[in-house]
This record gives C-alpha cells, sequence and structure tokens, in this order.
C-alpha cells in the first residue's frame, strides 16, 4: 500500500473514532428527549382521563376509579356517545323496554315481595327452629 493511501485511511479513522461517542451522546439525547416526551404525553392523557371520568362519575365511583388508575394496567374505558340515527335510537329503547318488562315479569314469579328494595323474609321464624335453640 502507498504511503499517501495509508495516510489517508488513518486520517478517515481517527475522524470516524472522534465523531463516534459525539454521535452516540447525540442518539443517547434523543433517546432521552423522546422518552420523556412519551411519558409526559401518557401523563397529560390519564390527567384528560381522570377529569373526564369526574365530571361524569359520582363521588363514590371517583374515588374508586382512581384507585384503579393507581394499579399498573387497570385502565378505565371513557363510555362513547353512540352516533344513531332517532329511528333506531327507538328501536334499541322499545327493545330494552320489551327486555325489562320480561325480566320483572320473571322476577315476579319468583319472589313474591312486591318491594325490590325490601329484604326477603327469613323462610323460618326463629321459634319455629328445629334444632330447638
Amino acid at each position: 500500500m502507498k504511503l499517501k493511501k495509508l495516510k489517508k485511511k488513518i486520517q478517515e479513522l481517527e475522524k470516524r473514532l472522534r465523531e463516534g461517542p459525539q454521535k452516540l451522546a447525540k442518539l443517547r439525547r434523543r433517546l432521552q428527549e423522546a422518552e420523556s416526551a412519551r411519558a409526559l404525553k401518557a401523563a397529560r392523557k390519564s390527567a384528560a382521563r381522570a377529569t373526564a371520568n369526574r365530571k361524569g362519575a359520582k363521588p363514590s365511583a371517583s374515588t374508586a376509579s382512581t384507585a384503579d388508575a393507581k394499579k399498573p394496567g387497570a385502565a378505565t374505558k371513557t363510555k362513547r356517545k353512540l352516533n344513531l340515527s332517532p329511528e333506531r335510537r327507538a328501536q334499541l329503547a322499545a327493545a330494552m323496554k320489551a327486555r325489562w318488562a320480561t325480566k320483572r315479569a320473571a322476577e315476579g314469579n319468583t319472589t313474591t315481595s312486591t318491594d325490590k328494595n325490601s329484604p326477603t323474609p327469613p323462610t323460618q321464624t326463629p321459634e319455629n327452629r328445629s334444632d330447638g335453640a
């Protein structure tokens, strides 16, 4: 190999070695900036979800959602408004009312109590126990 060619190769190699750490530092800075931007975006997104949940939820439900938000992987879904035509909305409402009516009728056949919130009476009174206590 000629002397001039050898000197040129050495110079190029030295130049590459000088630029190597600079390029590495530059790439590390870019990675760090991208990670911090991603974390900031996720924090903003979760804060926006939390405020959206607070606006539409009861106070007891909001405390439960904040407890779920602290757990990793427990993301609460926000309710979406369906884009329905008025005819389809009426059709779905009628179907749901029919379903609820059949459910109420089925519950009415199995329970004798008319008030759904009242506790069911015990089947045996304490005086009529078979164990004699």
